[in-house]
């Protein structure tokens, strides 16, 4: 479970998004490794030395996180014996609706844009309830866990909420990004699973076959007013991660 830089090779780093601070990275991740198992409510983390050198980070950056994570009340602080699990994570993490996980669970979200133009795909106005002659943001984009590429995103929102976009206007976390800057937040998905030839730009970032066939997912995203507000697809290769739902 080491957290380390780096990037696909692909990606063009004129692109990069806003990321989230280090500790609220590495909080994110203990709570994903906490929702997939690796420690269960009772057990006891690893001393906050041997956590920051597995995980890579200084012991203050640790202690960040550790203290987020106890004002969130996942973990407890016992004086003199360490921290322990008080509970599974349950709805509050930033990245709560996002279901790949590594091969062995858990995994930290981290993304690169490599694209963002208007489009009018027909298909997807309808899953928006976009009106025919409606403007869509169309965005693209390399997902890594633990910084390992995993899968390419293709996501689309309504051009009404930004007149004008660029990457370095964007978060990594688009969901973070609505509730900041469209006034809406996502509250709930649907999601749908299956497998179909990848397009062409996604095989040759990931550096597969054309046409390979791999698990697609399709996501529609309701908010907070009750309103589908984004539409994406998601291609992951199996052979890295894994689509995971887990409920509580």
């Amino acid at each position: 479970m080491t957290f380390c830089a780096g990037v696909g090779e692909k990606v063009d780093k004129k692109n990069k998004t806003k990321q989230l601070p280090l500790y609220i990275q590495i909080s994110e991740l203990l709570n994903r490794e906490i929702a997939a198992g690796h420690w269960l409510p009772g057990d006891r983390l690893p001393i906050e030395a041997e956590l920051a050198a597995k995980l890579g980070v200084a012991i203050g950056t640790l202690r960040k996180a550790l203290k987020k994570l106890e004002e969130d009340g996942f973990l407890e602080r016992r004086q003199g014996s360490g921290n322990y699990v008080k509970r599974a994570p349950s709805g509050r993490a930033i990245y709560q609706f996002f279901h790949l996980e590594t091969l062995e669970g858990g995994g930290v979200p981290t993304a690169d844009i490599l694209s963002v133009t208007m489009d009018d795909d027909e298909f997807v106005k309808r899953q928006l309830n976009i009106e025919a002659d409606g403007k869509l943001w169309c965005i693209k984009r390399a997902r890594y866990l633990n910084r390992e590429l995993v899968a390419m995103e293709q996501i689309w929102f309504k051009h009404a909420h930004a007149p004008s976009l660029k990457p370095k206007d964007l978060h990594e976390s688009l969901y973070l990004h609505y509730r900041d800057n469209f006034s809406f937040w996502i509250s709930r998905v649907e999601d749908e699973v299956d497998c179909a030839p990848a397009p062409k730009w996604v095989t040759d970032n990931l550096e597969l076959a054309p046409e390979t066939t791999m698990p697609k997912v399709h996501r529609r995203s309701w908010s907070n007013e009750g309103n589908i507000e984004e539409f994406s697809f998601t291609w992951y290769d199996p052979a890295k991660c894994r689509y995971v739902a887990r409920w509580h």
